[in-house]
């Protein structure tokens, strides 16, 4: 199945250079020694982010072991909602000390060539870098005491025991990416759902 905006299933990951919150910049090759990889697009003021920020937490703690690395970016504009700024990304990884590289994107190329829809915005990639889920964390990230289903972790646990994705594609749940010079609630005419 193929998306005008967002990477199908099969696509290879696109490259980045992004500074983190950390001091460093970060590009893929960066990250080639993990087994698999889950980029996704956060931010620090949306609620579904907020919401579900802790389960994220556990999913990532949970298959550190298994060689699973996780990459947030932040391609939020600035000037669209100012506590995304690179300095309110710094003092919120200070204060919350999440498992992940925190990257800027202030261009917003990489959002672009991701196409990524919403805060959150989960990615999976497998060894070789191939696009094997893309959606949402939880089936309700804003309120964790209604979720029912983690789609990112039932597809960790079957990635990493070598099994089918049962559930490649979900719709991310959450807050539209702030693009700049935009309206806050404007999304591309080519973004749409993916199921």
């Amino acid at each position: 199945m193929a998306f005008t905006f967002t990477l199908s299933l099969g696509d290879q990951a696109p490259d980045f250079s992004l500074p983190a919150t950390d001091g460093g910049v970060y590009s893929l090759n960066d990250f080639s020694g993990a087994k698999a990889l889950v980029i996704f697009f956060t931010c620090n003021h949306c609620p579904y982010v907020i919401g579900s920020n802790e389960i994220t937490r556990e999913t990532a703690n949970r298959f550190k072991e298994q060689g699973v690395r996780f990459v947030g970016i932040n391609a939020n504009s600035a000037n669209t909602k100012p506590e995304d700024s690179f300095d309110h990304m710094v003092t919120h990884m200070e204060e919350h000390q999440f498992p992940w590289v925190y990257l800027r994107d202030d261009s917003q190329e990489t959002a672009l060539a991701y196409g990524a829809l919403r805060t959150p915005h989960f990615y999976i990639f497998d060894e070789n870098r191939k696009l094997v889920y893309t959606g949402r964390v939880v089936d309700s990230p804003r309120d964790a005491s209604r979720v029912t289903v983690n789609d990112l972790e039932n597809a960790l646990a079957e990635l990493t025991a070598g099994q089918e994705i049962t559930v490649p594609l979900t719709n991310p749940i959450g807050c539209n990416i702030k693009w700049d010079g935009k309206d806050a609630h404007w999304m591309p005419a080519e973004a749409c759902d993916l199921v």
